[in-house]
């Protein structure tokens, strides 16, 4: 597998790519194309082109979760799609692979909207929507989690605004937040966007999901944020006894947290532009 950063708070230094708080990775195995979420601009398409990376032959769109770092990118993309066949070029219509509620309306505070601008009968005309609360093979090795269960009674005890669910308002647990998981022969590698559901239960879950207790590498964020004590003692302990070889811990994930994760686990640097391969 390999992926590749097309959108992260930072960028590497002297490659000169453009950064955004958001996410958005290329993953390419088993000569399938994965786009996993598309930031918050079309700053993700830009730094494709100058990867040499062609988006209009994905074969599966992933999102994470429903908030606008994560899905406001859809708008460019379908406009980078609607020019292509302007233009007569291939264009290939992905499979859009994401849990139900990604796509209800979000708010918090006196914002209207911070969950996707698109709803999924207008995104049925440029994708296959495959909605799935339970896990999904996307290749032999690489699967989408699903809902992720929530094992840990230190993480997700606090709600991000509010979800509009079957004309209610309600406190937004992000029950939407999932994550991917590759196995390899030497254990799992897993691939998160923000961790609304908990770093540690995505992980934990991932490894029910795909029976291997092996973990060789986190990358993602972890959604520490100024976390409480609890939490941030609880992430560290998991990870201490975790073991993995290396943690990619970016977006969402402060210095603070990456230091004291750094005491416990090999913290790695991320960027846009970054190529990881397993």
């Amino acid at each position: 597998m390999k992926l590749t950063v097309l959108i992260d708070n930072n960028t590497l230094i002297d490659r000169y790519f453009i950064g955004e708080p958001g996410v958005s990775y290329l993953i390419e195995e088993e000569g399938k194309k994965i786009l996993f979420d598309v930031g918050y601009s079309d700053a993700f398409i830009m730094n494709a082109k100058k990867l040499a990376i062609d988006l209009l032959d994905v074969d599966f769109l992933v999102l994470s979760h429903g908030h606008l770092d994560h899905t406001w990118g859809l708008m460019p993309l379908l406009r980078l799609y609607t020019e292509g066949m302007i233009e007569g070029l291939k264009v290939n219509k992905p499979t859009l692979v994401a849990h139900p509620l990604t796509f209800l309306t979000k708010k918090i505070d006196n914002l209207p909207e911070i969950g996707s601008l698109l709803t999924e009968d207008k995104l049925s005309g440029y994708f296959n929507l495959k909605l799935s609360k339970e896990p999904i093979n996307l290749t032999e090795r690489l699967i989408f989690l699903g809902e992720i269960d929530r094992f840990h009674d230190f993480e997700t005890k606090n709600t991000i605004g509010k979800v509009l669910e079957n004309g209610v308002e309600k406190d937004d647990f992000l029950y939407d937040d999932s994550a991917l998981a590759y196995k390899t022969p030497n254990g799992l590698i897993i691939i998160t966007g923000c961790s609304h559901a908990g770093i540690c239960n995505i992980v934990e879950y991932a490894k029910k999901i795909c029976g291997d207790k092996r973990v060789i590498d986190v990358i993602g964020g972890f959604h520490l944020l100024k976390p409480s004590k609890e939490q941030m003692e609880g992430t560290s302990q998991y990870f201490k006894s975790l073991r993995p070889e290396s943690v990619h811990a970016c977006h969402c994930t402060d210095l603070k947290s990456k230091i004291e994760l750094s005491k416990v686990s090999n913290i790695k640097e991320v960027g846009v532009g970054l190529i990881l391969e397993y």
